[in-house]
């Protein structure tokens, strides 16, 4: 379809914006050479779009925080990856009174977007935090910039992948000179108007100073109010928030700086919430984050960002951080106890055991309820035994034998090697 170029332009151009630059140069892409030829091509999508909000088997509410961000949604929205911001309100008011929800968390892909509704968005969602006894959980999958990173920073705990990216504490506005397209184009604009102001910074005119310097003003105003934002969610100083510079930190650096909490998937994510959930006591749903930059949950080991002999850590581009200026990194928090260490790893470990049955189960027909397991403390030995049951009973050991996994590191799974020792006694 068609869609109106001015009505695009008037989305990015003369407004402040909390996105990340090297978003804001493919709209600028797609826009700039067409302010000559008048109109947009947009792809005409007429599928339904997917659903905000999905509920995992463990009763994990996943909102989908996914495209540009923007204060309203309208027709053109669905057809150009835009997410309006009482879009989210709506989907997180509603899973933390889904009575079936026991938790959400926000899933996040996006550069950010505009200004507006932002700071009132983030505002209602620590309202509604506060006001609940489910945990909200963030996750930048794969980026969370900007005004995405604004609402991540609402969250109890912000894991990110290993090569997520968080950032971009930026603000940024957009003048287009329009005039030289008008000149070749024959046009000539003049403005009636009274107030000295009311047509300062329009697209027809040079920048004059007096409209630059209001405009550098409006966003000096708004960065400030960003870092503070931000500062006061992640519970970091507003100095250490602008001495990031805008810059976009991805993965392992993300956790050191401060900016997110934990290292992993969203698969992890949810492991994780629900399986603090079944820990917390009867009636006490919520369960407090865990310290800022903590060790990653995804492995039993700290991170590897200290800088090695020759070798210099710095944020990812596009944003990248001044090398001669590079913001002071918060130190690393104190290591964990050994008895803290030892009760994770073991956990992990099960956890991770548990995963494995559920899977090689699944393969041979044999459904398990994962977290109905873990809830009810069901050993991993005793969920062997039930697999090994249920497939004594369907006589298909030999089936299990031929489609099981085995690595040579640890040889085959004891689901497999039982499952071997049933069949050849049945061959006698």
């Amino acid at each position: 379809m068609m869609t109106n170029l001015p009505y695009v332009a008037s989305r990015v151009f003369g407004r402040p914006l909390l996105i990340a630059r090297a978003k804001l140069e493919v709209i600028l892409d797609v826009l700039g050479p067409r302010f000559a030829g008048g109109s947009l091509e947009v792809v005409n999508q007429k599928a339904d779009p997917l659903p905000l909000t999905s509920i995992t088997v463990e009763r994990i509410a996943v909102i989908s925080v996914i495209g540009t961000l923007v204060s309203r949604s309208g027709y053109l929205d669905a057809a150009s990856g835009l997410q309006a911001y009482s879009d989210i309100a709506g989907a997180i008011t509603a899973a933390m009174d889904d009575a079936s929800v026991r938790g959400v968390i926000l899933d996040i892909d996006s550069p950010g977007g505009e200004v507006g509704g932002l700071f009132d968005l983030v505002e209602q969602i620590l309202a509604i935090r506060s006001a609940s006894a489910k945990p909200l959980w963030a996750m930048a999958n794969e980026c969370a910039l900007s005004a995405a990173y604004a609402i991540a920073s609402a969250a109890d705990r912000l894991y990110v992948t290993r090569t997520g990216e968080v950032g971009s504490i930026g603000v940024v506005a957009v003048h287009v000179d329009e005039s030289g397209a008008d000149a070749k184009a024959g046009l000539s604009w003049s403005f009636v108007f009274a107030g000295d102001q009311k047509v300062d910074g329009n697209a027809h005119e040079p920048l004059s100073q007096r409209a630059r310097a209001s405009i550098q003003a409006d966003v000096d105003r708004l960065y400030s109010e960003f870092c503070a934002l931000v500062a006061a969610n992640r519970g970091m100083g507003s100095e250490a928030v602008r001495g990031t510079a805008a810059a976009i930190y991805r993965g392992a650096l993300a956790v050191r700086t401060g900016l997110a909490d934990r290292l992993g998937t969203l698969d992890l994510a949810i492991a994780e919430m629900a399986a603090e959930l079944d820990r917390a006591a009867p009636g006490r749903m919520h369960v407090n984050p865990t310290p800022r930059r903590s060790l990653s949950m995804a492995t039993n080991e700290t991170e590897h960002t200290q800088n090695q002999p020759g070798e210099q850590q710095h944020a990812v581009a596009p944003e990248q951080a001044p090398t001669s200026a590079a913001p002071a990194l918060p130190p690393l928090p104190a290591p964990e106890t050994t008895t803290e260490v030892g009760i994770a790893e073991k956990l992990r470990v099960e956890f991770a055991e548990v995963a494995t049955i559920v899977s090689q189960a699944a393969r041979l027909g044999v459904t398990i309820d994962a977290a109905d397991a873990l809830k009810k403390g069901i050993t991993p030995d005793a969920l062997r035994r039930s697999v090994l049951d249920t497939l004594a009973a369907r006589a298909e050991a030999t089936t299990v034998i031929a489609a099981a996994p085995s690595t040579q590191a640890t040889g085959d799974s004891p689901i497999v090697r039982r499952a071997r020792e049933r069949a050849a006694a049945a061959r006698v």
